[in-house]
């Protein structure tokens, strides 16, 4: 018993020092990082930061210079590719043949996969991804956001624990993007999947994700969870007002003189939690002050930018 209790706690995936060089390119620098069952695990940086190269080692597509990958607690190489069966991916756009159905690009790549797979489980995935009714159509008259569903039902057919995104709301409209949301919060709610999503919409991902890395030039800057590095106390609360020479002097001596991070006659920016915002609101109008328009300055995006500027992160240790 206490051996399975072990076995359930182990980390899903998890690399140490990973490194991946291309000639004089270093894609991969010493890059650690765990994911734990049951997370939704947002991989960002910058196009080049070495996402896809990382993945791509995670996958076996192609093999570190040095480091190594555990999958659920044993180290994976070439000759522990079974460890992979627990592992579904869609890595850049799937590719799946537009003169077939959805149903036989599913099933060619589901007997591909393991042809003990019997339809009960291609219309169990279908159902999954939202193309229940759909699965007769011919692929190349799919809206890319259908694609990306039936490359997702390919990627679970197998009933992997860990499904790797390499960019699934890339080229979705609104409504695509909204719908892949859901999809990825379903997957992890009602279906127990840990998921690794690597996306440019940090919007989205600041929506979805429980944990994430950030990545830079190959490296690893901050990993952690996601409600404790963008701690809401840290919010930037920028306010419009109608010019107003003496705000200064109004908000000297008051509550808000302790939030206050600089003051300008048309703008005030306040470091604290948006909660205090409707107050703040209230405040202002009470001693004749217009606002015009409060926001939110702290987001996944500026923390983001923050780290990834090397004027930034020069310094920093990681």
């Amino acid at each position: 018993m206490q051996a399975q209790i072990n076995v359930l706690l182990e980390p899903i995936i998890e690399t140490r020092g990973l490194s991946k060089s291309f000639k004089n390119f270093h894609a991969v620098s010493d890059l650690s990082f765990t994911i734990n069952h049951g997370d939704i695990y947002g991989f960002l940086g910058q196009n080049g930061a070495g996402k896809s190269t990382t993945m791509r080692m995670l996958l076996g597509l192609i093999f570190p210079d040095s480091g190594s990958i555990f999958i659920n607690g044993q180290e994976f190489n070439n000759s522990q590719r079974h460890l992979l069966s627990k592992i579904g991916a869609i890595i850049e756009r799937p590719d799946m043949y537009g003169y077939l159905s959805g149903w036989d690009n599913l099933k060619m790549f589901a007997t591909l996969s393991d042809s003990s797979i019997k339809a009960d489980r291609l219309h169990e995935v279908l159902e999954i991804v939202g193309l229940k009714g759909r699965e007769k159509d011919k692929v190349k008259a799919y809206s890319q956001g259908m694609k990306q569903r039936l490359g997702i039902a390919i990627a679970l057919v197998h009933k992997p624990d860990l499904l790797i995104l390499d960019e699934p709301t890339n080229g979705l409209d609104p409504q695509g993007i909204a719908e892949m949301r859901s999809l990825i919060l379903s997957l992890s709610r009602d279906h127990g999947k840990t998921i690794l999503i690597s996306s440019h919409l940090l919007y989205e991902i600041e929506q979805i994700a429980t944990s994430m890395i950030i990545i830079h030039k190959g490296k690893k800057v901050v990993e952690g969870k996601v409600n404790e590095l963008l701690n809401p106390d840290e919010t930037y609360v920028e306010v419009d007002i109608n010019p107003d020479s003496t705000i200064g002097a109004k908000i000297a001596g008051s509550q808000w003189q302790a939030y206050l991070s600089s003051v300008q006659p048309a703008t005030l920016v306040f470091k604290m939690n948006p909660h205090h915002t409707p107050e703040l609101n209230r405040w202002l109008v009470a001693n004749g002050i217009d606002v015009i328009e409060i926001k939110s300055k702290h987001s996944l995006e500026t923390y983001f930018l923050s780290l990834t500027d090397d004027t930034v992160i020069t310094n920093r240790a990681i």
